[in-house]
């Protein structure tokens, strides 16, 4: 990719400068089609839903921080469990990535809007009666089956906490498939004419990638869940074995969507760190074309994995061999982007600031996760560890920090055009070193905990593992305060925060040609595609650092006309 400057086609002359229009506080709580506003209802509510699932875990984490079950009753951990998992999957990590991808797709493409937006809002809107059914199931008869819900005890433990639990998932799944496909059809038919698809931003890429598994996966599970909705209410025996009926195939519909799911969860984020990396470091991102085609290349092999999940359940010899090799597979382009993350980074002018340590954070906890992900890929190793805490540990190295730490990577290094303002980069680096010890006091010694044999999902266990889990309560704790910098930070921000400007951190990207925050029609003057999104020092004439990137674009924009 080189720099360049592009002539607008003829029809689209240059709209005369305006002042930009802003949305008033009271849209941001009414049904409002503006992608912009739309993201942040989704980013505030899943940090909302996070608060609620984080609380549940520190409760979890006391219980367990003793061998016995002596502050809450068995069922109630049970519940907790279910929920938790529930809540910090369906309603903070999958909605925390639409909100990125709901603000800024048609921005970093030079669109006014998505492709539907009655349909975008009306996706939101069905995310928090979901998360409120959950919610209110601990008030009536809350699911105790664990997040996977597995017959047949999802079908012993409680009919009404199912179906609520069933009923829940549903409306968030299609949520999350009307997401999905405004999101191929923007980024597809809704780019400026001069962006071909290796102009556009990776994070656009990873996003196309999302929405084809939510659009491949998701109708299945939907079907598994219908199906046990079925067994549980009209007495069919789908999934039931009392009467005939195979709980292995409800295992089988269940990962080929939950496992792909992962990768629904930590591709947007995969984006992120690829915007955020070449900007404070300087430098064009290493293998774009490799980074772009490696997020498809997992999602065509996030479809064809899901059995390594069922190694302990009967599964034949050679289907194992077959998961083994296509789960050690995705191995492959997972390390290009991390090669390709840390080549960036290398010789790069780098700037610590929060969202560079909470991308640096990500890239050293997500290789953890995807390390002992290839572990458990191995049948051996799996059917050892199968059901322990080493697993508890693995996926939370994947989602925590995989997910979340470049969740926050990119709430601060796009908070300054969300806002308008500056956050304190003070508070922000003690969030970020109160997370990273955090997460690793917390989830590191899980993995010998379940080496040695501690099994999941229970609230008893033998006291000689009670040493381990105290430096996890501990850690949890920590991870628990780190919130509050957070909160002060963006609270105090919003309204008290330095001016941000345009372009604070002389990004190349379109987002940042606009005003910070974006008028309602995102652009006031028709956009320009003036360099490649990572054409960092490529032109050293035209990047000279005395310049900024308002005055570039004044330049580039006089040459055009």
């Amino acid at each position: 990719m080189t720099l360049q400057v592009e002539r607008p086609p003829s029809s689209q002359e240059p709209k005369p400068h305006t002042v930009p229009h802003q949305r008033k506080w009271t849209d941001y709580f009414t049904f409002c089609t503006d992608h912009k506003v739309i993201g942040i209802q989704y980013l505030v509510t899943s940090f909302m839903f996070s608060f609620i699932g984080g609380a549940m875990a520190e409760v979890m984490r006391t219980e367990l921080a003793t061998p016995n079950p002596d502050v809450v009753q068995p069922e109630f951990y049970n519940q907790l469990m279910t929920l938790h998992g529930t809540i910090m999957l369906f309603l903070w990590i999958i909605p925390a990535g639409a909100a990125f991808a709901n603000y800024l797709i048609p921005l970093m493409i030079g669109a006014e809007d998505m492709a539907f937006p009655r349909l975008n809002a009306v996706a939101f809107w069905m995310i928090p009666p979901g998360g409120l059914l959950l919610i209110v199931s601990l008030l009536i008869d809350a699911p105790q089956a664990g997040w996977t819900s597995y017959p047949p005890l999802s079908l012993v433990s409680g009919q009404w906490g199912e179906e609520l639990w069933i009923l829940s998932i549903l409306t968030l799944g299609t949520s999350s498939i009307l997401g999905g496909l405004n999101f191929l059809v923007t980024i597809w038919k809704m780019r400026m004419p001069d962006m071909d698809v290796y102009s556009m931003p990776l994070f656009c890429w990873s996003m196309l990638a999302t929405a084809l598994l939510v659009l491949i996966g998701t109708p299945v599970l939907a079907a598994a869940l219908i199906l046990l909705s079925f067994d549980l209410l009209a007495g069919t025996s789908f999934f039931n074995p009392a009467g005939g009926g195979d709980p292995i195939v409800y295992q089988h519909m269940f990962w080929f969507y939950s496992h792909p799911a992962v990768y629904i969860m930590v591709l947007p984020f995969f984006g992120v760190i690829s915007e955020v990396l070449p900007v404070h470091a300087r430098k064009p991102i290493f293998g774009y074309r490799a980074i772009a085609y490696s997020s498809l290349a997992i999602a065509f092999l996030g479809l064809i994995v899901w059995a390594h999940h069922m190694f302990t359940s009967g599964t034949p010899g050679w289907l194992r061999m077959f998961f083994m090799a296509t789960t050690m597979i995705i191995a492959v382009p997972t390390g290009i982007k991390i090669f390709g993350w840390c080549a960036t980074l290398w010789g790069g002018k780098i700037n610590l600031n929060t969202p560079m340590l909470f991308g640096i954070g990500f890239i050293s906890s997500f290789l953890i996760g995807g390390l002992t992900g290839v572990m458990v890929a191995s049948v051996p190793f799996d059917i050892h560890v199968h059901d322990t805490y080493f697993i508890v540990g693995h996926f939370h190295y994947v989602l925590f920090g995989g997910g979340i730490l470049g969740l926050y990577s990119g709430v601060y290094h796009w908070f300054p055009k969300m806002s308008g303002r500056m956050y304190n980069e003070t508070l922000g680096k003690i969030h970020f070193a109160l997370t990273f010890i955090g997460i690793n006091l917390t989830f590191l010694p899980m993995h010998p905990l379940g080496m040695q044999g501690m099994n999941r999902r229970v609230a008893l266990y033998d006291p000689k593992f009670q040493f381990l889990n105290i430096l996890c309560t501990i850690g949890a704790y920590i991870t628990a305060v780190s919130v509050l910098p957070f909160v002060v930070n963006m609270v105090w921000s919003v309204f008290k925060g330095k001016p941000a400007g345009r372009n604070p951190w002389r990004a190349l990207t379109m987002e940042w040609q606009t005003t910070s925050p974006p008028a309602i029609e995102n652009f006031d003057e028709e956009p320009i595609l003036w360099a490649g999104p990572y054409d960092y020092g490529i032109d050293t004439q035209m990047l000279d650092e005395d310049q900024s990137v308002d005055e570039l674009l004044a330049q580039a924009s006089a040459e055009v006309n």
